[in-house]
């Protein structure tokens, strides 16, 4: 059967078994889907549990732990929430690499390239629950009804708001069109950083860039919130040494504050450093659940909270479908970048005209010999097209 070959099943009081099943749908089907499926040959019914009368759809990063803290670091402590408006923050990123190409999934990805596949749904859940305003509730509904009214703020992407790449072969690494499931010529996106801005009271004029890509240099999910340098200093210009609160997904759970101090000494020297919150460090021996885990468990329960509600998932393609129809049509530059590296060259001038300013940040690792610096002068420095600061090593999990 195919329950006993998709499925897993618990035997219930009565030795009534029970079912629940996974079925992921492909892009395109989920705006022509009135309702939830069915298993005709057996007469299987499938998402009772979820009474909306709009049909759900599941995201798993917004269900990640750290995407749902950020509903904890903003509506309960307000030594964070209080500065989530335009008054305070310069610019966001969104950040989303994988280190590794299509691996003969070409001829599905290029259906539906970067966008499609990660940034519409996904890294626009992570967007929707950082800029949206406080719910009534916790009670799914509540929360939907913010991320809907925030997504319908955004105006959609133009095509001077977007860079887009696709890797080539390098250091002995294959090329996306070397993919023998991938059409010789095919322009389908395998990076993608697109800019966008939420027109409302709190964060007119703050842009918000989202990025994502296959073949980088590692592998990262990450939001980066970049404060405004303070105004007439008395330390002199800090515009190198602003404020950052990152927040990371994988690898290594994290959350931190960058923050200027004064250096140990008789002297008034400053530099930046950070306050840290690595929860493999912080939790040592806790299980942190997968993000898929904790979406099975809520199906179980019929809690909606981290799944899309129709409404929702038609704002976030307006967002995306003027762009979407420009790529198709062959009217966006697709930029090569070798594999394993940060992305397009374009990346970084673009980033920089989005208001985000690289900082002088030092990592002392403790314990060890070998510190981990960022300043502006280093050529390998990963704030720029990948998103996540550094001098081209590894930083310790957690720390961008």
């Amino acid at each position: 059967r195919e329950g006993e070959r998709r499925g897993e099943k618990k035997r219930g009081k009565g030795g009534k078994v029970s079912w629940v099943f996974s079925y992921p749908l492909i892009p395109s089907l989920y705006l022509f889907s009135p309702r939830p499926p069915r298993f005709p040959s057996q007469g299987v019914r499938t998402a009772t549990i979820f009474t909306s009368p709009l049909a759900p759809f599941p995201a798993h990063i917004p269900s990640h732990i750290h995407t749902q803290n950020l509903l904890m670091l903003r509506f309960a402590n307000p030594i964070f929430g209080a500065f989530f408006n335009r008054h305070y923050i310069s610019n966001i990123q969104i950040t989303f690499k994988e280190p590794f190409g299509t691996e003969g999934r070409g001829g599905y990805f290029d259906q539906y390239g970067i966008i499609r596949d990660v940034i519409q749904n996904h890294l626009i859940q992570v967007l929707a629950l950082l800029t949206m305003e406080a719910p009534v509730s916790l009670h799914p509904d509540d929360i939907r009804d913010e991320k809907v009214k925030v997504l319908r703020c955004i105006a959609p992407a133009e095509l001077a708001d977007c860079v887009l790449g696709q890797y080539v072969a390098d250091k002995g690494q294959p090329g996306y069109l070397d993919d023998p499931t991938v059409p010789p010529g095919s322009r389908t996106p395998t990076f993608a950083a697109v800019r966008l801005l939420v027109r409302n009271e709190r964060w007119d004029g703050v842009p918000i860039v989202i990025k994502a890509g296959k073949a980088l240099n590692e592998r990262l999910a990450a939001v980066r919130i970049q404060l405004r340098t303070p105004a007439a200093s008395i330390f002199g210009s800090l515009e190198h040494m602003r404020n950052e609160l990152v927040i990371r997904f994988q690898p290594g759970e994290a959350i931190y504050a960058k923050m200027v101090v004064k250096k140990p000494g008789l002297e008034m020297n400053y530099e930046m450093s950070e306050l840290d919150l690595s929860y493999p460090e912080r939790y040592k021996g806790v299980v942190i659940p997968d993000a898929y885990e904790r979406l099975i468990l809520d199906c179980i329960r019929g809690d909606q909270q981290h799944f899309v509600r129709r409404d929702e998932l038609r704002a976030a393609w307006a967002i995306f479908t003027p762009l979407l129809h420009a790529v198709d049509a062959g009217a966006v530059q697709i930029h090569p970048y070798p594999y394993g590296s940060r992305g397009p060259a374009a990346v970084d001038p673009f980033i920089t005209e989005s208001g985000y300013a690289r900082t002088e940040y030092t990592w002392q690792q403790h314990h060890t010999t070998a510190p981990h610096t960022n300043n502006n002068n280093n050529s390998n420095n990963c704030q720029g097209a990948g998103g996540a600061a550094g001098n081209g090593k590894q930083p310790p999990a957690g720390k961008l």
